[in-house]
């Protein structure tokens, strides 16, 4: 058993990544152009998108959050999601999640024009990375492999467990794990013996929304471990997916919660929305 993970950090990654995007925006003759579309008056929502509106102006983007009301009909949010795929200046449209009952985020998902799809989303980018063709991936999987590349964990050949089957996060986290050479198994709730299949992970990633369901007996000695999650505790306490406490003394390295996989969402966010800018003017990036 190793005596305490290495644990990776994601806002230093997040900080580095963010600074290149910067750099690429700076030197182009135009402004990227993200709009982020809020829907309500939760919380949790508004921390989240002031977090993505202040990265966006900070990379030198052209970024406005719109505010509707939780009450808006589904007509009236894809008329605006229309009149952003229509506007020039729009490079990239986030509708954050989740939303109003009335709203079919279906709907909505389906209605963002898929070259301005920065979520990544879209069946049409779900498509053409399920394909291997070039696609906006889906910000958090894609975040989750910059840090492992970061970290020097070794993906080709290696054994890579993926709990959880979101359309979110575990099913792109498969196709990217496959992408890159690794042996993939996708474990849910009704996986038989779930714990025994975790254990035979040397990459495990946590994305199921429970907190702390992955035990450090989970995991087998050394194994790169990458929690997706965020749960809030009842006493206020932000939470993984992962037991970080037992879990650091059988891992080889991990990501903390907070402070790992969740900076880097925002990060790739900046990348996608810069990329979809480059795309939608036919400009190599």
């Amino acid at each position: 058993m190793a005596a305490s993970a290495r644990v990776i950090d994601g806002k230093a990654v997040a900080l580095r990544l963010r600074g290149l995007v910067a750099a690429r925006a700076a030197a182009l003759p135009f402004r990227p152009g993200l709009r982020v579309v809020r829907v309500g008056d939760d919380p949790a929502s508004g921390i989240y998108v002031r977090n993505k509106d202040r990265a966006a102006l900070a990379a030198g983007f052209g970024s406005a959050t719109l505010h509707l009301p939780s009450d808006v009909p589904e007509a009236a949010l894809l008329d605006l999601v229309g009149e952003l795929n229509a506007d020039p200046e729009v490079d990239g449209i986030l509708v954050q999640l989740p939303l109003p009952p009335q709203v079919r985020q279906e709907a909505v998902v389906d209605a963002i024009d898929p070259l301005k799809d920065v979520d990544g989303f879209h069946p049409v980018n779900a498509g053409l990375l399920a394909t291997r063709q070039r696609s906006l991936v889906p910000c958090t999987p894609k975040g989750v492999m910059h840090l492992l590349r970061e970290a020097g964990v070794p993906l080709s050949g290696a054994r890579a467990v993926v709990l959880g089957r979101s359309q979110i996060a575990g099913r792109p986290m498969l196709q990217l794990l496959i992408d890159a050479d690794c042996t993939v198994t996708a474990a849910h709730s009704r996986t038989r013996d779930l714990p025994d299949e975790c254990r035979r992970a040397d990459i495990l990633i946590a994305a199921v929304g429970r907190p702390e369901m992955v035990r450090g007996d989970w995991i087998t000695p050394g194994a790169a471990v990458i929690d997706v999650g965020i749960n809030r505790r009842p006493d206020g306490r932000l939470v993984g997916d992962v037991a970080f406490a037992e879990a650091v003394g059988h891992a080889g390295a991990i990501t903390p919660v907070p402070g790992g996989v969740g900076p880097m969402t925002i990060a790739c966010l900046l990348e996608n929305t810069l990329d979809a800018a480059l795309r939608r003017r036919g400009i190599q990036g």
